[in-house]
């Protein structure tokens, strides 16, 4: 993966003709006015997490090359999809929110283009203090839902663990996760249609929570910044009441649970 990323960098334009991996993890349709990944354009691009994992599917269909663009042999486009189907089932890989110049909330497909915030990555989160936690300040409201919210499902904790003990935490803590996942089916978790056309109605089905992922936040100091060529709303997410961290926190292990089962049905489908 290394090799490919080195030999075939990122296209800085996410509606290039090549296939980039840069883009192909996340889309980010605005929130504001949430609706469907295909109502508007906004956000998304020929090679976002939408168009990556049917290009995957194609791939290991054999109806294109190994020989392709971007090098996606049959077996990288496995561990591809591993990873998409992780990917696409976390709100911020798919749901954005856009600011006018004012710093406040816009639908960009009605009006001005706006500021993205870059599914959250532009963000710091801010979260109340509660009887049992101190009031928490994350660097990225995405690496929030990355990674905290996966440590308080698996370890009952959104901090990091020490190194030292990491091993012996983590361990046993996601066996458990996993035997539970495998023995029990979720709720509505099988995707009708051609596997080709389940990446955009899992879209779909993410954005309300996406959604609702930002209208639980009040955004705070929010304003126009520049980096690298790219310009974007930095500001921060303050929550609103208290209890996001128990509701994200199921969130991720409904939809950890729905992806699991939804990737063993498109390999065993595909393949």
């Amino acid at each position: 993966m290394v090799f490919r990323w080195n030999e075939l960098p990122p296209s800085p334009d996410a509606s290039d003709t090549t296939p980039s991996h840069h883009w192909m993890h996340y889309t980010d349709v605005p929130v504001l006015d949430v609706e469907k990944y295909g109502d508007s354009k906004t956000g998304r691009g020929n090679w976002d997490i939408v168009h990556a994992i049917p290009y995957c599917i194609g791939v290991l269909r054999g109806e294109i090359a190994v020989d392709n663009p971007r090098k996606i042999t049959k077996a990288i486009a496995v561990i591809l999809l591993a990873h998409y189907l992780g990917d696409i089932h976390q709100p911020l890989h798919v749901g954005a929110e856009y600011f006018n110049e004012a710093g406040e909330p816009i639908d960009p497909d009605r009006g001005a283009p706006g500021l993205g915030d870059e599914g959250g990555n532009a963000l710091s989160l801010v979260q109340n203090a509660t009887a049992e936690r101190k009031r928490h300040y994350y660097h990225s409201f995405h690496a929030y839902w990355d990674l905290d919210t996966v440590r308080n499902l698996t370890i009952g904790t959104p901090d990091e663990v020490p190194k030292e003990e990491r091993e012996n935490v983590y361990a046993p803590a996601k066996e458990k996760v996993i035997a539970d996942f495998v023995a029990n089916e979720p709720k509505n978790w099988r995707t009708p249609g051609d596997p080709k056309t389940w990446a955009e109605q899992w879209a779909n089905e993410i954005l309300p929570i996406a959604r609702e992922a930002h209208t639980r936040m009040r955004f705070e100091h929010v304003h126009r910044e520049e980096k690298d060529g790219r310009v974007f709303a930095k500001g921060e997410a303050h929550e609103i009441g208290t209890g996001y961290l128990d509701w994200s926190t199921a969130v991720v292990g409904d939809e950890l649970h729905k992806a699991g089962w939804r990737l063993a049905e498109l390999l065993q489908k595909v393949l």
